[in-house]
This record gives structure tokens, sequence and C-alpha cells, in this order.
């Protein structure tokens, strides 16, 4: 038993390791890229970036989802299962091209950049759904160290590759979205030969399967995504590529909430799970409680640190955009209470609701976008963001009611915790001008937060516990 105890915290830390280093990567190298390009090619980079995202789920068809039901369904032919999603992909990977390219003054004019880069970006689109299909494969087969590896190597030599390359040539710009691309190509190639080593046979009756269970997930997935893209992409239009470089740093430096989302969640869904089908709501009301005041206190903390994230991130040239990050940080607080909530929906597979809410958010958001941004420039992207996430909060809490499972959390103490939240955004605004009252905040911040990590140091050990058993389980 000691023996598999100790082959669970080493296999648990190293998928948290490697799961935290892909997700913080952009936040590793973002202080290198802003100062090694311009603002005016940051600005550019990110609008690269927003459509390369989007792609990918209209390309790939995000074919790997389809594996939780096909592990089963195709138990004895699971190489065949996988070549044949491979060869899927490339089919409708072709097909985009050919559409691209036939028509390639109009997406040209969408995406903003040459007919070379959008090629660029559908090769990369392929190779990393093959990359996602091989860790997606290998954790169901319970080898975590395969997975494991392909996501540090994948992490490590996209970085070391963009900064090479945007050294060494002319046009950094291009150094940049090459370096973010050649890596991955080269990756999946190796993939490629590695699922086709022994066999290459594929199965076309394979695909009607996997095409019924992703693509109802694209309208959702695509949604989300153009809820977190579309800002940068409208900004790039409507405000100039160096606006969008200063809206990208901020909003990257808010994201560091959706780090402590990630860790946090791994641990309090399995629980979450078990909870519910147990039947013990109260329980769950009570331990949410402090789950999510934690999550706002930690929030709250990175809202006070803007100018020196800002710093660190961007550096000096880049602090006029503060202003930018308290309302996505709270906008990441929005998710993560609207995750709780997706999370019960999840457990009673009741997802067309989900897909709905997402399509009815981006087009809210794209509208607001529209309204605002030729306004009050790049920093209404932000509040407009935020108030897509308040939308998704709200309109999940109502699903959740309509599944009869309303008290399962505290609704009043969610919507309580989302005031004081929204006015202390509005408050650290009035605050950045004031650097000895900041300061003083945060020294009061600090105490508080060694008081209460000393205080429940027992339960912060229960948490990371939990975090290692469920990152077991994925692996």
């Amino acid at each position: 038993m000691d023996n598999y105890n100790s082959k669970a915290l080493k296999s648990g830390f190293w998928y948290i390791f490697s799961n935290l280093l892909v997700r913080a990567v952009t936040l590793i190298i973002t202080p290198i890229f802003s100062r090694l390009l311009t603002k005016e090619q940051v600005g550019e980079y990110s609008n690269f970036q927003s459509w390369m995202t989007i792609a990918f789920i209209v390309v790939s068809l995000r074919a790997e989802a389809s594996f939780i039901s096909a592990k089963f369904d195709f138990k004895d032919r699971s190489g065949l299962y996988n070549r044949s999603v491979i060869a899927l992909t490339a089919l409708v990977t072709c097909c985009w091209a050919l559409v691209v390219n036939i028509f390639s003054p109009f997406f040209t004019n969408l995406l903003g950049f040459s007919r070379f880069y959008i090629n660029l970006l559908l090769v990369y689109c392929f190779f990393n759904a093959v990359i996602s299909i091989f860790q997606i494969y290998e954790r169901f087969q319970y080898r975590y160290k395969k997975s494991v590896l392909v996501s540090l190597v994948t992490t490590i030599s996209t970085a070391v590759v963009s900064i090479l390359l945007v050294l060494l040539m002319e046009d950094r710009l291009a150094g940049r979205i090459l370096g973010g691309i050649l890596p991955i190509v080269a990756i999946g190639l190796v993939l490629v030969f590695w699922f086709f080593k022994r066999e290459r046979s594929v199965d076309t009756s394979i695909w009607p399967y996997a095409l019924k269970i992703c693509i109802p997930y694209v309208p959702h997935l695509l949604s989300l995504q153009v809820l977190n893209s579309i800002d940068k992409i409208m900004i790039k239009k409507i405000c100039g590529a160096a606006d969008n470089a200063l809206y990208t740093i901020a909003y990257t430096c808010g994201h560091v909430v959706t780090l402590l989302m990630t860790a946090m969640n791994m641990a309090f869904s399995p629980w979450l799970g078990d909870k519910l089908h147990e039947g013990k709501n109260e329980e769950i009301r009570k331990v949410v409680r402090y789950y999510i005041a934690a999550f706002a206190f930690l929030a709250f903390g990175i809202m006070l640190l803007t100018p020196e994230l800002l710093l660190i991130m961007g550096g000096r040239s880049y602090l006029e955009a503060r202003y930018v990050m308290p309302p996505v940080a709270m906008g990441c607080v929005c998710q993560f209470l609207y995750t709780l909530y997706v999370n019960v929906e999840q457990y009673k597979k009741k997802t067309t609701g989900m897909a709905i809410v997402s399509v009815l958010a981006a087009g809210m958001n794209y509208g607001l976008n529209a309204i605002f941004i030729p306004m009050y420039g790049y920093n209404a992207a932000a509040y407009t963001t935020l108030a897509g996430y308040l939308f998704l909060l709200i309109a999940h809490m109502l699903l959740v009611r309509k599944l009869k499972l309303g008290d399962v959390y505290d609704n009043k103490f969610v919507l309580l915790i989302v005031g004081v939240m929204m006015v202390l955004t509005l408050g650290v605004n009035f605050i950045y001008d004031y650097a000895l009252i900041r300061y003083i905040i945060i020294g009061i911040y600090v105490i508080v937060f060694c008081l209460v990590m000393w205080i429940k140091r027992d339960l912060v050990k229960r948490l990371f516990r939990m975090v290692v058993k469920r990152s077991e389980a994925k692996a």
C-alpha cells in the first residue's frame, strides 16, 4: 500500500506540474516577448493567437472528446479508432484548406493576415489535434508518463524556439508566429508516424460515431472561445495593434486567476460529484461557501498587485493598461463561479443548455464591443467581457435551478460575493494612483493571508492530497 501511495503521489505531482506549466507558459515568456517585440507586433501576434484558438476548434472538431465513450465502445480496436479519427481530422483540414484558398481574399480580410499564415494556421490545427489525441489516449490507458513528457517537450520547445527565432529573424513577428507553430508540427509529425507505424488501415464507418459526439460540442466551445478572444480581435481592428498589445498584457496578468481556478477545481470537482451522488447538498453548501470566499480573496490579492505584475510582464510602457486588469480578474471570478454550476449540469448530463447560453453570451459580448470599444477604447472590452461572464453565471444558476438542484449552492451567498467583488474591483482602480494607500492594504492583506494559512493548515494539507488523488485518476 505504501508503494502504491508513493507512486500515486509521484504521478500526481508530475501531472499537476505539467498541467500548470502548460497553462503558465504564456505568463512565463510574456515578459521576454513584450521587450523583444514592439507594441504593434505584440498586438498583431495576439490577434493571430486569438484566431489560432478559434480555428483549432473549428478545424479539429475537438475529436479527442469522443474518446470518453470510445474507450468502451472500441475497447479492442483502440488503435484503429485512433487512426480513423486522425484521418477524419486530416480530411476536415484539407476541406478547410480548399475553401480558404478558393476564397482567400475573404479570409485574409477577415483574419487580418496573409494566405501563407492562414495555411500555416491550418497545418498547426491538424498536428495540434494529433498531439491532443495522443495525450488523451495515453491517459485513458493509464500511461501518464508519455502524456506528461509530450506536454513538457511541447511547452519548453515552443518557448525556446520562439525566443531563438525572434532573436535571429529580421521579421520578429514572423519569428514569434513560426516559433509557436514549428515545434507543434514536428512533434505532431512524429506522433503520426507513431500511430501508423504498425498498421495503416482506417475505418470510415467510425467517422459518423465520432462526429455525432463532437459536433454538438463545437458551438459551446467555439462560443466560449469567441467570448475570450473577440475583444482582442475587435480592439485590433478598431483601435490598432498597439492598443491591442496593452490590453493583451493586462489580460494575461488578469488571467493569473485562471491558474488558481484550474488548480482548485482539480480538487473540488471529484468531491462535488461524490457528494451529489450521495445527496449531501447541505454539506456541499457549507463547504462551497469557504471555497468561494477563498478564491475571491486570492483574486482580490492579484488585483492589488496589478502594477507590479504589469512591470514584470511588459515593463513601464504597459502601466497605462493597469485599469484593465481588475475587471478582467473579476470576469475570471464570475467564470470560476459559473463553473461550479456547470459541474452540476455535467453531472446530470444536461449540456444542451450550456451550448445555448454560451452562444448567447458570445453574441452579447460582440454587440457590446461593437458599441463601446469605439466610444471608450480598449478599456471597454474588459467590462464587456465581464458582462458576458456575469450573464453566464446568472444563466447557469437558472439552468441548475431548472434541474431542481437549486439548493446545491447558496445562491444568495454567491450573489453577495459577486456584489462585494464588484465594489472592490471599482475601488482598486481608484487606489492605483495612491501607492502608499495600496501598499498599506497589501500589507494588511499579507498578514491576514498568513494567519488564515496557519490557522487552516490542516485543511490546506487535505486539499493538496485531494489534488494529488484527482491527478492520479486523470493520469
